[in-house]
């Protein structure tokens, strides 16, 4: 169970560290952050317990992979009560098209994020997968034609989630 714990600068630098490339070993952050490797392994060890650190990942190229079809695609349910949702998330867990599923305010209730191999796979998985589903009363699908920017990572840190300073007029 994860538990809360207070960051220091270290912490912040050992987490962005990781997130840009999570194969470093405890040696090379050790070094970055200016700590011992044995130093740096305990917090490290400290960060996964407490929750900050969830799982270490490669970043797999999706296109490469033959997955060249990138959709968002937004839900909406025919009716809405816990028993709905509850029934709707177990069903999307066992789609593997589905990278990512939101429950959203709006005029859709989830906005899922999709890759498959090909536009008649997203027809087959939005025809024949989604719609058939009896708590489904719509679904909308938006394909990404391209990606004007990706960013795996967010702002760690101090100054993270600051708006940029603007330079005075003069």
């Amino acid at each position: 169970m994860a538990h809360d714990m207070s960051l220091d600068p270290l912490d912040l630098k050992l987490l962005a560290l990781l997130q840009d490339d999570a194969a470093l070993s405890n040696a090379d952050l050790a070094e970055r952050i200016g700590l011992s490797a044995s130093q740096c392994s305990r917090r490290r060890a400290g960060l996964e317990a407490a929750g900050y650190i969830r799982a270490y990942r490669a970043d797999l190229d999706a296109r490469k992979l033959g997955y060249g079809i990138e959709a968002f695609t937004r839900v909406t349910l025919s009716k809405h009560s816990d028993a709905t949702a509850e029934d709707f998330a177990h069903f999307l867990e066992g789609l593997g098209e589905v990278l990512a599923a939101h429950s959203v305010a709006g005029d859709a209730d989830y906005l899922l994020h999709l890759r498959v191999r090909s536009l008649d796979e997203l027809g087959e998985f939005v025809l024949k997968r989604l719609l058939p589903h009896p708590h489904v009363h719509q679904v909308r699908s938006d394909i990404v034609l391209k990606t004007i920017k990706e960013n795996r990572g967010f702002r760690i840190g101090v100054g993270a989630g600051k708006p940029p300073r603007r330079a005075a007029r003069r």
